[in-house]
């Protein structure tokens, strides 16, 4: 279970509910916002490797030398992995042209220490051999979320078939795989048969289940649960 944070008190909630991945990022600022390296560097040391720690990069086209720079910020503040999104360019006015996205792939290199994971977006139509560009490119693992926060969630703007490819593609080419993306309690069972390696939350851990409200402890425990209970009856 990923859980996403955007300060210390939440991270302290979801670690006290042994959450496997705490992933810190500003909800307020669309899929991927980026927390100042300050706080990402404060959670970090709170956390002093009782769990996994992600960070995203930030809302970035598709330029390599400006993802890079933002990727090798966040990688200083000890996160264990940094999170980029591979958006197309123009995505906010209808763009969904992913050559810029593959050439900004081939121009990012590793960073030191750190590993990095690519966030795909179900609702901006991205080809499942863009899977095959990221393993290229060296990344450690790729998740899938959606990039327009209007109310829908990942299953519904993807397919249960399309789903299984991706997350097939993935385990096949040796990357970690995430699935998230405006994720409820109903969505875990049949996520979880899917076999992805992790599940990503953060509207369905806070009040009224608004993204950009606080994370409630209750919530947070309850969720914790069900992806359990799915893990169990999977396995």
């Amino acid at each position: 279970m990923l859980a996403s944070v955007r300060d210390l008190d939440e991270a302290r909630i979801v670690l006290d509910a042994g959450v496997d991945l705490i992933d810190l990022k500003q909800p307020a600022d669309g899929a991927l916002g980026a927390l100042p390296p300050e706080v990402i560097s404060e959670v970090v040391g709170f956390v002093a490797g009782r769990t996994l720690t992600s960070a995203t990069a930030g809302n970035i086209e598709p330029d390599a030398e400006a993802v890079q720079a933002a990727m090798q910020s966040i990688a200083a503040t000890g996160v264990d992995y940094v999170k980029a999104g591979l958006f197309p360019a123009a995505w906010q006015q209808g763009g969904r042209d992913y050559a810029a996205v593959r050439a900004c792939l081939g121009g990012l290199v590793p960073l030191n220490g750190v590993r990095r994971i690519a966030v795909m977006f179900a609702d901006l139509a991205p080809p499942l051999d863009l899977v095959d560009a990221v393993a290229e490119a060296g990344f450690d693992g790729v998740m899938v979320d959606t990039a327009l926060k209007t109310g829908h969630s990942l299953p519904d703007v993807a397919t249960d078939d399309w789903l299984a490819a991706f997350v097939g593609g993935a385990r096949a080419r040796g990357l970690l795989c995430g699935l998230a993306g405006s994720l409820r309690e109903g969505h875990i069972a049949p996520l979880t048969r899917l076999a992805p390696d992790y599940l990503g939350f953060r509207g369905a851990l806070c009040a009224g289940q608004a993204r950009a409200h606080a994370l409630g402890a209750d919530a947070v425990r309850r969720v914790r649960g069900a992806v359990q209970a799915a893990q169990h009856l999977a396995a």
